[in-house]
């Protein structure tokens, strides 16, 4: 059951993931107020988890709660310890690629940058990498959701009934729930950290993923029958999913999918590990520097 959706979201994580072994963060540094080619970094070693589907999945023409399935990353996972800061995105701006912040909002190294869209999050991101030598992207779903460890919600309901009234009430009675956030920013590390080290996820600030929304029809025993990908629309990962319009920059003012929308779109990236060639390369630029040839 569920093999095509396993084999697909395996391909996908081979970008590289975690495990709760990995409970100290490596830090290598830290650019929040002048790019040195270095962001803080927290790398995260292999191994597997417990996943929810993101998307919206039907049987029979009825909407049903996503799939678990069981995810495997080979390699790891080098994310950002926090999200990307004013300041950092700021020099984007400076630099005329990026599309600037609100007006009123504080230019600072110990908080993150908000109110930018995914298309801002992905310019920051190529931006980044042509600036440091590094790749740098935004993780896809699966990623945030493993790096999250503990602090990963799985949207699911209580209640997988065929009527559509009792899922309504289940959801709505789960959204109720929630708590009510605060607007204000706070310094990073404001809303504490994970088992993994890194900080602030699940507070007030949503972070943007590379992940579209898919709506997918299964069979009556979990075989997938068809999909539709609306990569207009991509997952924002917080206290909750959200599915957001990738040119929305405010979520409370419209572009929400569905539930409580985010309070703050803001993002943190991947870095991919450098290829050996280009490792070698460094390597003998630093010698050569250092020898003063």
């Amino acid at each position: 059951m569920l093999l095509a959706f396993k084999a697909k979201i395996a391909l996908a994580a081979l970008a590289g993931f975690a495990t709760p072994l990995a409970v100290a963060p490596l830090v290598i540094g830290h650019g929040d107020v002048a790019l040195d080619g270095q962001q803080a970094i927290v790398e995260i070693a292999p191994g597997t988890m417990d996943y929810r589907l993101p998307g919206e999945f039907t049987r029979d023409r009825r909407q049903i709660e996503a799939p678990r399935t069981e995810l495997r990353f080979d390699r790891p996972l080098s994310i950002m310890l926090h999200q990307v800061s004013a300041a950092d995105y700021q020099l984007c701006v400076d630099d005329s690629v990026c599309h600037p912040m609100p007006a009123d909002t504080a230019i600072r190294a110990d908080r993150p940058a908000v109110q930018v869209s995914w298309q801002d999050a992905t310019t920051y991101a190529d931006w980044l990498s042509r600036k440091t030598g590094a790749h740098y992207r935004l993780p896809t779903d699966a990623e945030w959701a493993f790096a999250a460890g503990s602090k990963f919600k799985d949207d699911g309901l209580a209640s997988d009934s065929d009527d559509p009234s009792v899922r309504w009430i289940a959801r709505y009675e789960r959204e109720s729930e929630r708590d009510d956030l605060s607007t204000t920013l706070r310094s990073f590390g404001g809303f504490g950290s994970n088992e993994r080290g890194l900080l602030d996820l699940s507070g007030n600030v949503w972070e943007w993923t590379a992940t579209c929304f898919d709506r997918t029809a299964i069979d009556s025993v979990g075989r997938p029958q068809a999909q539709t990908a609306n990569c207009g629309v991509r997952i924002a990962e917080g206290r909750h999913r959200a599915y957001v319009s990738d040119f929305i920059r405010d979520a409370k003012a419209g572009g929400c999918s569905a539930g409580l929308p985010p309070i703050h779109l803001g993002f943190r990236l991947v870095r991919e590990p450098a290829a050996p060639l280009a490792r070698l390369r460094d390597r003998l630029e630093r010698m050569t520097a250092a020898a003063g040839i």
